[in-house]
């Protein structure tokens, strides 16, 4: 049985997650952390960790950048197996994850669902190719109208895959405030809000002639939840380190 923590319980995909841990005989929560303290479910709802008195296997958090503080203090204390979900860090945010994780087991993704992970990989075998032979890069992203970032994590972890086989690329995420021709060692990423679309990113390699578009839709929060709880049977037990999906998936 994986005790789990759900950080950010009351959020949409904290909804999720607990409709489905429910159902899954391996997972329980034994707890929430919510700011607002409202409680939804069946298991104790606390404010914030300093409340919370009790053991876990793993937290797994869909909170907001404003919430993690507390988070990473609550595991830097107790190393709890950390699957973290929330985009939109700041840099001092982002160190403190990478120093948590060489004392405890942190598994970090942008997107938790297997298609985006496959993604990813596919990213990694083509890319140099494609941008080698003159194909210019570009995403497009597509969330709901209440996601605070942009672009999403996800956008920048597509971005990112890619730079790190080519030599000298930036990202441009605003064309609007320099009037210039496309610059070759660019990936230009959009984002787009509105309506209820849950997740929608797609990389386009513009060649001469010829375009190749790559396209990801999410349908369901499901999709999200499902990989955060296979992350969290991962991560039990786990030693000191960085994770990802690559892992799980492996």
């Amino acid at each position: 049985m994986v005790k789990v923590v759900l950080h950010g319980c009351n959020g949409r995909m904290g909804q999720m997650l607990s409709g489905l841990i429910a159902l899954d005989e391996g997972m329980m929560v034994v707890a929430g952390i919510e700011p607002s303290g409202e409680v939804k479910n069946e298991y104790p709802v606390y404010k914030s960790f300093e409340e919370f008195k009790d053991e876990a296997d793993v937290i797994i958090d869909f909170s907001t950048a404003a919430a993690i503080d507390g988070l990473l203090n609550y595991c830097e204390k107790t190393h709890t197996p950390l699957v973290l979900c929330s985009t939109g860090l700041s840099e001092s945010q982002l160190e403190r994850v990478e120093k948590l994780a060489s004392e405890s087991a942190v598994l970090v993704s942008a997107n938790m669902s297997l298609g985006i992970n496959v993604l990813l990989k596919l990213l990694k075998n083509v890319t140099k190719t494609l941008y080698g032979n003159g194909f210019d890069i570009e995403i497009v992203e597509k969330h709901h109208n209440q996601k605070l970032d942009a672009p999403s994590g996800t956008a920048l972890a597509l971005a990112d895959v890619m730079r790190d086989e080519l030599d000298e690329i930036s990202y441009n995420l605003n064309r609007t405030e320099v009037r210039k021709k496309r610059d070759r060692e660019e990936i230009g990423i959009s984002a787009v809000r509105g309506g209820t679309i849950v997740g929608e990113h797609e990389v386009i390699f513009a060649g001469t002639d010829e375009v190749i578009e790559i396209k990801h839709t999410a349908y369901s929060r499901a999709i999200f939840a499902k990989g955060a709880m296979s992350a969290a049977k991962f991560l039990k037990g786990k030693g000191a380190g960085k994770y990802n999906m690559s892992d799980v998936i492996g």
